[in-house]
């Protein structure tokens, strides 16, 4: 399995977890999916609802005479419920509905009626408006509104008890909880955006398994297929006159057939690592089978894996794209360690003598070239001095030096003439 899938498979995980996590706690930043979770959010908003202890008891308790009792509680009921609608909404989804700003001001003005009629008991009831203007509010909008709030407050408390008192008992606390519902604002918008791009990288995730998917059933597929249609074709002719060898080929098909069976199973699973020997072995039979004379090295030299899988997928891309689409007669496949300006390199050379190409890259190449960069190597593509060449070149760092040999310096005889 590769890192990146080890990487994808940690990020479902996580996901999962935040996932059940929501589930136990109240999720703030989101509507409430069904009645418990609505009545949850109820029961944790209602709880701040102890201040309007005061106003309540001032209206059982004192005489206000019958309209101005009828007339307190119903204030105090449409006041409430305009707190709770902004405040439930708030805690549900944030900029997803439209806060009229008639409500704000709608519920600073009963606050304010309220609290004048009615006297100094109900001067509590402009932490609510503080704290409506904080949750509903952006900041550059909240932090003129609330020390308006706390200064109204203030200045209606003071017809009746020094300046000093009402700052002390209501006033710090209306201004300081309207700035902490500012936090809380930001704190659900912050949660918001972290679930989101949750579900973002989960997405990407998976698009990049489609993707690895694809492109390893691309080269996989390419190359088996490619090899049993020659050697059905080869098969074919080979029957009226010589069974015994068109025998042999079926033989080939099968073995070649249950090998790509075999290597889709890997590719789909995540296991699937291209070695280089057996690539230079498979490149051997298959230029073979077409009809190719080809030289192709002999052994695979030691190299890291990600070093040696990028150069086995490289290979067996290009030796499929010369049994398909070159005609040619020969083709010459070269390995070798190199040395540049920017370090030490491996280079895969495959050239043949067919009719070249049109320098438009497609899946495979586009594909082959996407494994390359990602460990950091270059492809090149296009005609040679006699067809279609195709490099591959792959960096080979200290860490690379310390697990493996690097191969031979150019001229070496790697090669064996097939």
């Amino acid at each position: 399995m590769t890192a990146d899938d080890r990487a994808a498979g940690a990020a479902d995980d996580r996901g999962r977890a935040a996932a059940a996590a929501d589930d136990i706690e109240i999720p703030i930043g989101r509507p409430p999916a069904n009645l418990r979770v609505a009545l949850s959010k109820i029961l944790w908003i209602g709880i701040w609802l102890v201040f309007l202890a005061s106003p309540v008891m001032d209206l059982v308790h004192r005489e206000h005479g019958a309209p101005a009792t009828i007339l307190g509680w119903l204030g105090l009921a449409v006041f409430v419920a305009t707190y709770l609608s902004l405040v439930f909404r708030f805690t549900s989804r944030v900029d997803a509905w439209l806060v009229p700003g008639a409500s704000l001001v709608f519920l600073y003005a009963l606050g304010s009626v309220l609290a004048y009629s009615l006297g100094d008991a109900w001067l509590g009831i402009f932490v609510y408006v503080s704290v409506a203007m904080g949750a509903v509010l952006p900041f550059r909008a909240a932090r003129w509104a609330i020390p308006l709030v706390t200064a109204t407050m203030i200045l209606i408390g003071t017809r009746t008890e020094p300046v000093g008192e009402v700052v002390a008992s209501l006033g710090l606390l209306t201004f300081m909880i309207g700035f902490a519902m500012c936090g809380i604002r930001q704190l659900v918008r912050t949660t918001i955006e972290l679930r989101e791009a949750r579900a973002t990288v989960a997405e990407l995730a998976a698009n990049e398994e489609r993707l690895r998917l694809a492109r390893d059933l691309h080269d996989l597929l390419g190359h088996s297929l490619s090899l049993i249609t020659l050697k059905s074709e080869l098969a074919g002719r080979m029957l009226p006159a010589h069974p015994d060898k068109a025998a042999e080929q079926v033989a080939d098909i099968e073995r070649v057939s249950r090998q790509a069976l075999v290597d889709v199973r890997e590719a789909v699973t995540g296991y699937r690592r291209a070695k280089l020997s057996e690539e230079l072995a498979g490149a051997r039979t298959v230029l073979a089978a077409a009809g190719i004379a080809a030289t192709v090295p002999a052994v695979a030299p030691a190299l890291p894996e990600p070093v040696e899988e990028a150069l086995a997928w490289a290979l067996r891309e290009a030796v499929t794209n010369v049994v398909r689409h070159s005609g040619a007669r020969r083709c010459t496949v070269d390995l070798a360690g190199r040395q540049t300006l920017d370090g030490p390199v491996c280079e895969l050379v495959v050239e043949d003598d067919g009719s070249g190409g049109s320098g438009t890259q497609g899946n495979g190449l586009t594909g082959l070239g996407e494994r390359l960069a990602a460990v950091d190597g270059t492809l090149e593509a296009g005609p040679g001095r006699k067809g279609f060449r195709l490099a591959a070149r792959v960096p080979l760092g200290s860490a690379a030096s310390d697990h493996a040999s690097p191969p031979p310096e150019t001229g070496a005889p790697l090669g064996s003439d097939l």
